[in-house]
C-alpha cells in the first residue's frame, strides 16, 4: 500500500450525511397513531394519542408534565385540555413531530389559538415564526383580532405591526367588524395613538358603536375620554356627538372653549406616521405652495444645479414675510428635516423653519437664525404633526436671496439628543462626508484635515498649516452643533513640539477661546475636552513651534471619537501609532 494512500479517509465526495427529511417523515407518520402510544389528550372531546419521549424532547411544558411525578405521568393517561382548539392542536402535534407546519392553509382563528399555544408552551421559535407570518398576512378584516391577540400575550413586535397598520388603514378599520370585537385595553391602546390618523367624527362614531355592543357605564365613560372633543367642528359637536348622550354636557362646552381659546397647534391633532421614509414628495401628494422656481424643490435631484437651476428661492426680507412653503399630502408626524442650502461657492446662510396645521398658527422647530450654515443640514426636533412646513432664510453672506435645492422630512427613530435645540453630535461632524470644509488654512490638498487619513503624512503632504503670528487654522462645520470635545494629531515626524489655542464662534464675528495650550509643550495627539457651547465654525491658532515658525496639524475631528485607533491621552501624549509612523519617516524631514 502506497504510503500516501488513508484507507480510512471516505473517497466519496460525500463527507456530511442529511436526512432529516426523512427523520422528519418518518417520525410525522407517527402522529394520531395507535401505534407505541403511551398518552392520549382530550381536545373538545377529540382525541389525541401520542409519544411521551417524543413531546418531552421537544417541549419543557411536556417534559415536566408527563415525567413530572403527576397523575399524567402514569402510563396510557389521558390528558384533557381545556380552552384549546382540536384543529390548533393537532396542528401542533404535527409541528413538535416534524418541526413543520402550515400556517397558510389554516382559517385564522385557527392559526391565532395556534399561536397561543406556541406561547402558553413556551415554543419560543415557533411562536416567532407564527407571528412573522401573521405579520405578512394583515389585513382590515382581521387585524383588530390579530392585535387583540398580541396584546393578550405581550407580543410586542406583531402588537407593533398591528399598530402600524392600523395606522395606516385608521378610517376602514373603524368600520370593520372586528373594530367592535376589540378588548377595551386594546381599543383604548388603537385610538389613543396621535398616529391613528382618522377625522374625530369617524373616531367617535367607531366608538359610539363599539360602546353599544360593549360598554357599561364605566367603561362607556373611559372610551369616549379618547375622542379629542376640540379637534371637531362646532356643528360635529351639536349635531353628532350631543345627540348621542355619551358625552356630558361639561365635556362638550369644555371642548368647545378649548377649541376657540386655544391657538390651532395646542391642539392634540392626529397625523400620519410613516417612519424613515421622507413624505415631502408628489406621490405623497405634497407641493411647494410658495417661493420661486417651485418645481425644483421636491423633484429629488440634489446634484443637478448650478448658478441658473436646480434650486427654489425667496427674497431675505427683513419682517421675515417671505419664505419657501411646502403643503404635505396630508397632516403628518415630523421629527426630522433635511434641506440643501447652495453650495456651489463658499457661501453660508442663515435660516428658520416652521411647522403649522393651518398656515395661520406657526411653531418655530428649528432656529439657525443666529449661525452661519452651508450645504446638507441634518435638523432633528420634537415630533409635531403638521401638514406646513416654512423654510424662512434669514441670511446669505453673498446676497439678498436664500437658495434652497431640496427639501426632505420624515419621522425617524433614529436616536437624537438636542439642547436648546441644537443637536448634540455623537459622531464626528468634522468629515467630507457631513459637509464640514476648511475654510482658512495651506495644503496641498483641500480639506487633508478631515479625510480620516491619519497615517500618510510626511514633510511634504497630509497636513494643513498657518504661518505664526498670522492666520489660523479655521473649520467650518455644515450646522451648529453642541460641541464640548475635539481631537487633533500635531505633525509629529520629528520631536518638534507645538503651543496653541482654539476658538470657537456661530458666525465668524464673535469667538470664544475653549482651549488654552499656549503655555505647554503639545505634540502628537492632542485630546481636548472644555464646556458644552453651540458652534459652527472652530478656530486653530499656533503660538509656537520648537523647530520653525510654522504650525502643522494633520487631523481634526469634532467631537473627538473614544473608538479610535489611536490611545487617547492628555495634551502631548504620543501614541504607539505616531511612534511606529516617526520610525518610517526621515527625522530630518522639516514641514516648512
Amino acid at each position: 500500500m502506497s504510503s500516501n494512500s488513508h484507507p480510512l479517509r471516505p473517497q466519496s465526495s460525500v463527507s456530511e450525511i442529511d436526512h432529516v427529511h426523512l427523520l422528519s417523515e418518518q417520525l410525522g407518520s407517527l402522529v394520531s397513531g395507535q401505534e407505541y402510544s403511551d398518552v392520549t389528550f382530550i381536545v373538545e372531546q377529540k382525541r389525541f394519542p401520542a409519544h411521551r419521549v417524543i413531546l418531552a424532547a421537544r417541549c419543557h411544558y411536556f417534559r415536566a408534565l408527563l415525567f413530572g411525578g403527576m397523575k399524567e405521568s402514569q402510563p396510557q393517561a389521558e390528558v384533557c385540555l381545556e380552552d384549546t382548539r382540536a384543529e390548533a392542536f393537532g396542528m401542533l402535534l404535527q409541528y413538535l413531530y416534524t418541526g413543520r407546519a402550515s400556517l397558510s392553509s389554516a382559517r385564522e382563528e385557527v392559526l391565532l389559538d395556534f399561536l397561543g399555544l406556541a406561547n402558553r408552551y413556551g415554543l419560543q421559535l415557533l411562536e416567532d415564526s407564527t407571528s412573522e407570518f401573521l405579520r405578512t398576512v394583515l389585513n382590515t378584516q382581521n387585524v383588530c383580532l390579530v392585535f387583540d391577540v398580541a396584546t393578550l400575550y405581550s407580543l410586542s413586535v406583531l402588537g407593533a405591526a398591528c399598530c402600524s397598520y392600523m395606522d395606516r388603514h385608521a378610517p376602514d378599520v373603524l368600520v370593520s367588524d372586528g373594530f367592535v370585537t376589540l378588548s377595551k385595553a386594546a381599543l383604548l391602546t388603537v385610538v389613543s395613538r396621535d398616529s391613528f390618523a382618522a377625522s374625530e367624527r369617524e373616531i367617535f362614531q367607531a366608538l359610539a358603536r363599539w360602546c353599544r355592543q360593549n360598554g357599561e357605564g364605566t367603561a362607556t365613560q373611559d372610551v369616549m375620554s379618547a375622542v379629542r372633543l376640540p379637534l371637531m367642528t362646532l356643528t360635529e359637536m351639536l349635531n353628532v356627538v350631543r345627540p348621542s348622550g355619551l358625552v356630558s354636557p361639561d365635556d362638550l362646552l369644555d371642548a368647545i372653549k378649548m377649541r376657540s381659546e386655544s391657538r390651532d397647534m395646542d391642539l392634540n391633532y392626529r397625523g400620519m406616521l410613516i417612519p424613515e421614509e421622507n413624505i415631502a414628495t408628489m406621490k405623497h401628494g405634497a407641493q411647494v405652495v410658495k417661493g420661486e422656481l417651485k418645481s425644483a424643490l421636491l423633484d429629488g435631484d440634489t446634484q443637478n444645479y448650478d448658478l441658473d437651476h436646480g434650486f427654489s428661492r425667496h427674497p431675505i426680507e427683513e419682517d421675515g414675510r417671505a419664505g419657501i412653503q411646502v403643503k404635505l399630502g396630508q397632516a403628518f408626524i415630523i421629527n426630522h428635516i433635511r434641506i440643501l442650502l447652495w453650495d456651489r461657492d463658499s457661501r453660508s446662510y442663515s435660516y428658520y423653519i416652521e411647522v403649522s396645521m393651518d398656515e395661520l398658527d406657526w411653531v418655530r422647530v428649528v432656529d439657525h437664525s443666529k449661525f452661519l450654515c452651508r450645504s446638507w443640514q441634518n435638523l432633528y426636533f420634537s415630533p409635531r404633526v403638521c401638514r406646513y412646513v416654512r423654510i424662512v432664510g434669514t441670511h446669505n453672506t453673498v446676497n439678498k436671496v436664500f437658495h434652497l435645492v431640496a427639501f426632505e422630512c420624515m419621522f425617524t427613530n433614529h436616536p437624537f439628543t438636542l439642547e436648546k435645540g441644537i443637536l448634540v453630535p455623537s459622531e464626528n461632524v468634522a468629515t467630507i462626508s457631513a459637509c464640514a470644509s476648511v475654510i482658512e488654512g495651506v495644503s496641498r490638498c483641500r480639506n487633508a484635515l478631515l479625510n480620516g487619513d491619519t497615517r500618510n503624512y510626511d514633510w511634504d503632504s497630509g497636513y494643513t498649516c498657518h504661518q505664526l503670528g498670522s492666520g489660523a487654522i479655521v473649520i467650518q462645520l455644515a450646522q451648529p452643533y453642541i460641541i464640548c470635545s475635539l481631537q487633533l494629531l500635531l505633525w509629529d515626524c520629528d520631536e518638534r513640539s507645538y503651543s496653541y489655542y482654539i476658538e470657537v464662534s456661530s458666525n465668524q464675528q464673535q469667538w470664544t477661546k475653549v482651549v488654552d495650550r499656549t503655555k505647554v509643550a503639545c505634540r502628537s495627539w492632542q485630546m481636548l475636552t472644555f464646556d458644552r457651547h453651540a458652534a459652527s465654525f472652530i478656530r486653530i491658532v499656533g503660538t509656537h513651534n520648537t523647530a520653525n515658525e510654522v504650525f502643522h496639524c494633520v487631523h481634526f475631528e469634532c467631537p473627538a471619537q473614544l473608538n479610535n485607533e489611536v490611545m487617547k491621552g492628555s495634551p502631548g501624549h504620543t501614541s504607539p501609532e505616531s511612534t511606529s509612523s516617526q520610525q518610517s519617516r526621515s527625522a530630518s524631514s522639516q514641514p516648512s
